[in-house]
């Protein structure tokens, strides 16, 4: 059978399932530092996966799986859930929410993105 390679953070459980399908793998257990790199990169997967959802269903468990993630680094970095509200309440007070669905064509170059 051939090797499909992946080389990326995978759910507990997923060794598991590959084995009861009969088939083969390698993995390693990652250090800190690779797990935490690792962990950003699965972020950004999921939240590519969100886009993709074709169905509320899919729509609600990739929602979910960008959550678990999210939360893991939360957990990894030590960061408590009163860090985070009082965060996400200072860059809506700074920048504002989503709410008036204003998309941006274009801008001068004011350097906005190094501002934040």
């Amino acid at each position: 059978m051939a090797r499909v390679y992946y080389n990326k953070l995978i759910r507990d459980k997923v060794p598991a399932k590959i084995k009861d399908k009969g088939s083969d793998l390698e993995t390693k257990v990652l250090s800190d530092q690779e797990f935490e790199e690792e962990l950003v990169k699965k972020v950004l997967e999921e939240a590519t996966e969100l886009t993709k959802a074709s169905s509320r269903e899919e729509l609600v468990s990739e929602l979910g799986d960008v959550i678990d993630v999210l939360d893991e680094v939360r957990v990894l970095k030590n960061i408590s859930d009163e860090e985070l509200s009082a965060a996400r309440e200072e860059s809506n007070a700074r920048k504002g929410g989503f709410k008036e669905r204003i998309f941006l064509i274009w801008s001068s170059d004011d350097n906005y993105k190094k501002d934040k």
